[in-house]
Order: C-alpha cells, then sequence, then structure tokens
C-alpha cells in the first residue's frame, strides 16, 4: 500500500512540475464555456452573462482580429471591449418569439482564469419560444463545447451545444 502511495505521488509530482513547461493547450485539454440568457421580467430584457477561459477567448480574438490582446494588461482594454462587441455581435444571436432580438454588450470582467462577458437585450415582453445561436470560440476549437442556460420566470432550460452546433431553442 505504501508503494503505491508513493508512486502516485511521485507521478502527482511530476505532473506538477513538468506542466509548468508544458504548452496552455497541454494543460488546459478542454475547451468549454458557458452562456445564460436570463430573462429579467422588471426590465424586460434577457441579462445576457458568457464564462469562457481565458486564454481560450485571448487567442480566439487574435485568430479573429489578428491582433494579440491580454486581459490581464489595463493597457489593452479598450481594444477587448471593441473586439469583444463585434465578437459577440458575430457569434450571438437570440430571438423571442420569432423576432431578432439587439443584444448590447455591456462590458467583461475577469475572474482568475476565466472571463465574463456581459451583454443585455432589447426590451420584449415574457416569451413562450426562445431561441439562441451561440458560436463563441468555434473560429477557434474545432472541440468546443459552450453550455446554455435560458432562464423565464425561475424556469431553467440548459442544454449543452457541441461543435459545429450553434443553434437552440427551448419553449416556455
Amino acid at each position: 500500500m505504501k508503494k503505491t502511495l508513493l508512486i502516485l505521488f511521485t507521478i502527482f509530482c511530476t505532473v506538477l512540475i513538468f506542466s509548468k513547461a508544458l504548452p496552455v493547450e497541454k494543460i488546459h485539454p478542454y475547451h468549454v464555456g458557458s452562456v445564460e440568457f436570463n430573462y429579467n421580467s422588471k426590465s424586460k430584457t434577457f441579462e445576457i452573462t458568457g464564462k469562457f477561459f481565458l486564454d481560450d477567448l485571448e487567442n480566439a480574438l487574435k485568430e479573429k482580429y489578428g491582433a494579440a490582446v491580454h486581459f490581464n494588461d489595463p493597457k489593452y482594454k479598450k481594444q477587448i471591449n471593441e473586439f469583444l462587441e463585434k465578437y459577440a455581435a458575430e457569434y450571438l444571436k437570440l430571438k423571442a418569439d420569432n423576432q431578432f432580438l439587439k443584444i448590447k454588450y455591456i462590458g467583461f470582467e475577469e475572474d482568475s482564469e476565466s472571463v465574463n462577458i456581459y451583454l443585455e437585450s432589447e426590451t420584449t415582453s415574457p416569451p413562450k419560444k426562445v431561441e439562441t445561436a451561440v458560436s463563441f470560440l468555434y473560429n477557434y476549437f474545432d472541440d468546443q463545447m459552450n453550455i446554455i442556460h435560458i432562464i423565464i420566470n425561475g424556469k431553467r432550460e440548459s442544454e449543452r451545444l457541441n461543435y459545429p452546433d450553434r443553434y437552440l431553442y427551448k419553449n416556455f
């Protein structure tokens, strides 16, 4: 038993030591994000929050716009906001009861190793049917998985979209 524990501990330490020298892709082999569409009955809007790994989003923005940005460096904040506004407009769509809703980019916030992106829809009455098209990071990863949550009047519907799937609709 002691020998097995010693071997496992040695393997763990070796992985830990060498993980510092490995490229990010080797350390972080899963490409997953989430987008939540939460209908606010007071404002009559969808409050939309996307959460993605910081390094994945940096790489996807660089691939899309040809310029590197770094979330941890304040000098890139203006450029990141410009990129994210354009990126969200292209890779996120929302329909309520068969009507496209305009989406306004609000901003972003770093959260350790991830980035939260905040958006808000134009006003709409509580929908019976919601359709989304979400393809964040599909321009960079062909194994991207996005978990989509739609919440209306406290009822939550969630589903996973794996590349290349981007469309989701739910009835409420």
